[in-house]
């Protein structure tokens, strides 16, 4: 009997470990949908601005005057050489001595933002030299500037070229914005960790906040995929219809 009571204790004791019901409360709770909105946000507004970052710096880094390199590259060393938590509570405790004084999220933005636009520079850049020299002197040899090249022939076929490793990048910033609960930031963490603190049920608040983590990566993993499906038949098509374009121009000639 003494066995059998201790193993029905072991067993009460690892049954209030984990609370089934409590769990199916805090995923359906409005402080976790707002914490995964917010999350959501974050990522979104952080990417966008590491776009327009990467994209300007992807422009520089082929410039032809190298003051311009110089101080891409300084931007590149600089953000990618030291860490993002760094960068969060420098934006977030620094600036105002300068008197630059910004909410929570718009110096999470900013952080997050201007780190990844370091990553960003170098998937443009890429996407940048993968189109081939041949189409740039075609376009030179039509009386485009190199501004217009870039703009109307290069820029368009590297962002096609760029799409897949920018959903890799913002499925990474889902997961990065976590980051942001140490400047006070109402995200996932912080409502899971601000709850738990209040109940100490932190299994059931970090599987919730990890479930909902979970959920929205693997949405946008779908989105992803449905994209590169799409871009993989468009240059199928394309190719396919290189030789019938080419066969039509024979015979115009």
């Amino acid at each position: 009997m003494g066995d059998a009571e201790r193993q029905l204790g072991l067993l009460i004791v690892h049954a209030s470990l984990f609370q089934p019901a409590l769990l199916a409360q805090y995923l359906v709770s409005a402080d976790f949908f707002n914490g995964g909105v917010m999350t959501l946000w974050l990522s979104i507004a952080a990417l966008a601005v590491g776009l327009v970052i990467g994209l300007l710096l992807a422009v520089g880094q082929e410039a032809p005057w190298s003051p311009v390199r110089m101080l891409v590259w300084a931007y590149i060393w600089l953000f990618r050489g030291t860490p993002v938590l760094l960068q969060l509570v420098f934006a977030f405790n620094v600036l105002p001595a300068f008197g630059v004084l910004l909410p929570g999220f718009a110096c999470a933005v900013l952080a997050l933002g201007l780190n990844e636009g370091a990553y960003m520079a170098e998937i443009m850049r890429s996407g940048i030299r993968a189109v081939g020299p041949g189409q740039r002197l075609a376009a030179r040899a039509l009386g485009l500037e190199d501004a217009k090249v870039m703009r109307w022939v290069v820029l368009p076929q590297a962002l096609r070229i760029v799409i897949p490793p920018i959903g890799n990048q913002f499925i990474g910033m889902l997961k990065l914005s976590a980051l942001v609960s140490v400047i006070g930031v109402k995200e996932l963490l912080l409502v899971a960790d601000e709850t738990a603190s209040g109940n100490f049920r932190y299994i059931e608040t970090l599987t919730a906040a990890g479930i909902y983590y979970l959920v929205l990566t693997t949405v946008f993993m779908a989105i992803q995929s449905v994209i590169e499906r799409s871009l993989r038949r468009r240059r199928v098509t394309s190719r396919q219809a290189t030789p019938a374009l080419e066969a039509r121009l024979e015979v115009i000639r």
